[in-house]
């Protein structure tokens, strides 16, 4: 447990406008002020003699049975606000079960073989997963389905799997140059190849003919900032950048890239004040980049490792992992349950999943021999380590890799 709080004495790092204001300056400032009223409530509850030992010490403290709550409910029941994500299913039912996994929360055998058969439901007869029964073959809920389908890790789940159509349906989604399209006739971008990477390799179907030339492509997407765009002459993303980063680290093709270009553009967009991340240059801060951003520094540390750069830290990521959880625990949590973007927005379960994998990142270091855990706040904050490139729990990773190890080419 890490009782040394940044926030305690940050003022001096929030925004300066040099007297230029913009309506991003403005913005800028008007989230720093917003979020420095949590930090001062926070260092009035360490400060106040209400607060008496060891309950000072336990804060920030993750609202683990809140967030279990609201994840539970999730599960068994949307409200219609969620109507709109109703070619989202299979992501709910990730970013759930992704963010009970990290909880640490048990599921049991109905759950798991209810979520197994909606899922089923959502696999089309051509192969790839829709975003729900009866809806056309999608790359991203097909990311999304096998990922909650690692994370419940039964037979059954597996199962449900056809990698034959699977491995039909990503080589119809491949280009000539090696790009993959999200969707028949849709668009090109970089989240197509890390999707199709990452399945084809959770479930052995990964070919050399599947993923001829993308890498090369993939390269071609790195920005002069030195983060990745959507596509050749994109804006650097968070999200996109993060998707080029793994879809390099699976193909094994992480020396096409300028990883000391991507350290410097991913490690700059941790926000001085708030403490987590922002997207894109000049973007405010958003909890759920403390994974697309955050989760990047696992990556980058083992290809510099890799490239054996003495000068790395043997005991933390190269961002700040304290700065990162205290900007999480303190303003991404909402009283009722569930983690938002920044002060003053709502929760929801794409948020929830991303802050608190975020967390785990943050909390993990996996360099050295024996690794090293940092977990700010109370004892109770730590959560199960995720796997930076797939971003499920490590253990449904070994466990699923194991299980389609076993089984036959396709």
């Amino acid at each position: 447990m890490d009782q040394s709080f940044r926030c305690i004495s940050i003022d001096s790092e929030k925004f300066n406008d040099n007297s230029i204001t913009t309506d991003t300056s403005e913005e800028q400032s008007s989230v720093e002020e917003l979020i420095s009223q949590f930090y001062k409530n926070f260092k009035s509850r360490i400060n106040s003699k209400e607060e008496i030992e060891p309950a000072a010490n336990s804060l920030p403290k993750l609202n683990r049975d809140l967030h279990l709550s609201y994840l539970k409910k999730g599960l068994r029941n949307l409200s219609e606000s969620y109507e709109c994500l109703d070619a989202s299913r299979p992501w709910l039912c990730y970013w759930i079960l992704h963010s009970l996994e990290l909880l640490d929360y048990p599921l049991s055998d109905d759950v798991i073989a209810q979520v197994a058969v909606f899922l089923s439901k959502c696999q089309c007869d051509t192969g790839g997963f829709a975003g729900g029964p009866g809806q056309a073959a999608h790359l991203a809920p097909t990311y999304a389905a096998i990922n909650a389908l690692c994370i419940l890790g039964t037979e059954e789940a597996y199962k449900v799997i056809n990698r034959n159509t699977l491995k039909s349906f990503l080589m119809k989604m491949r280009t000539a140059e090696g790009a993959f399209k999200m969707h028949e006739g849709g668009e090109v971008d970089i989240r197509g190849a890390y999707c199709a990477a990452s399945v084809a390799k959770l479930t052995n179907i990964i070919t050399e003919e599947m993923f001829n030339g993308t890498p090369e492509w993939i390269v071609r997407c790195q920005t002069y900032e030195g983060g990745f765009g959507g596509c050749p002459g994109m804006e650097a993303h968070g999200g996109y950048s993060f998707c080029g980063l793994a879809a390099l680290t699976l193909l094994g093709h992480t020396k096409l890239c300028d990883i000391d270009r991507v350290l410097r553009w991913t490690a700059n967009r941790q926000m001085r004040y708030e403490g987590g991340f922002q997207g894109r240059t000049n973007k405010l801060v958003d909890g759920c980049y403390s994974f697309w951003q955050g989760g990047a520094f696992p990556l980058i540390h083992m290809i510099l490792s890799l490239a054996e750069n003495k000068s790395l830290s043997a005991e933390n990521w190269l961002c700040h992992q304290k700065a990162l959880q205290e900007y999480i625990l303190i303003c991404c949590q909402n009283p009722g349950g569930g983690l938002i973007d920044k002060p003053g927005k709502n929760r929801d379960f794409y948020h929830t999943c991303y802050c608190l994998s975020g967390l785990s990142v943050a909390q993990h270091f996996a360099g050295g021999k024996l690794g090293h855990l940092t977990v700010v706040g109370h004892e109770e904050n730590q959560l199960r380590p995720t796997h930076p490139v797939f971003n499920i729990c490590v253990e449904a990773v070994v466990h699923s890799t194991l299980y389609f190890s076993r089984l036959p080419q396709v």
